[in-house]
């Protein structure tokens, strides 16, 4: 079972829960190149959705987020695992951090339907530097080269 773990930052903000502004803010995205290695969107309260923003380069985000006047709330830092697809792929991580008396608090994945997975995992920020030394992250490895992204792309129309 072989899997790649590496530490990526994260931010939050909340917008109206109101139709369109997921695709207002993703769409602001793609004109400033800002590349996502995730995203997460769900309801807090009646009427505001949280947006959690997991950026290929945090800088570029920053920066679009401030010709926006948007206000971010981080970097925060998470676990992004990928690896093979396989049963009982993710129990090991949750067991290693168990032992260690970490807790996992929060975490999303998904299979990519080609016999792979990623995996985002956040624990405590008091817990984060010991999860990194427990699951082994290899600080070295960046997510561009795991995620085979060209961040200078610009679409153009077919015509």
């Amino acid at each position: 079972m072989s899997a790649t773990i590496y530490s990526v930052d994260y931010f939050y903000t909340t917008v109206e829960d109101t139709p369109g502004m997921g695709c207002k803010f993703l769409k602001t995205l793609v004109k400033e190149d800002v590349n996502l290695l995730a995203f997460n969107a769900f309801p807090v309260g009646r009427d505001r959705t949280q947006l959690v923003i997991y950026p290929l380069n945090s800088t570029w985000l920053g920066d679009q987020a401030r010709n926006e006047g948007l206000r971010l709330i981080g970097p925060h830092h998470a676990f992004m695992i990928h690896g093979d697809d396989e049963l009982g792929s993710l129990v090991n991580f949750h067991k290693e951090l168990c032992d260690s008396d970490i807790n996992i608090s929060s975490s999303n994945g998904v299979s990519d339907g080609r016999g792979g997975y990623r995996y985002i995992l956040h624990v405590h920020p008091d817990d984060y530097k010991l999860a990194m030394e427990i699951l082994n992250v290899d600080q070295k490895v960046r997510p561009i080269s795991d995620f085979h992204v060209n961040p200078y792309r610009r679409f153009q129309a077919k015509g």
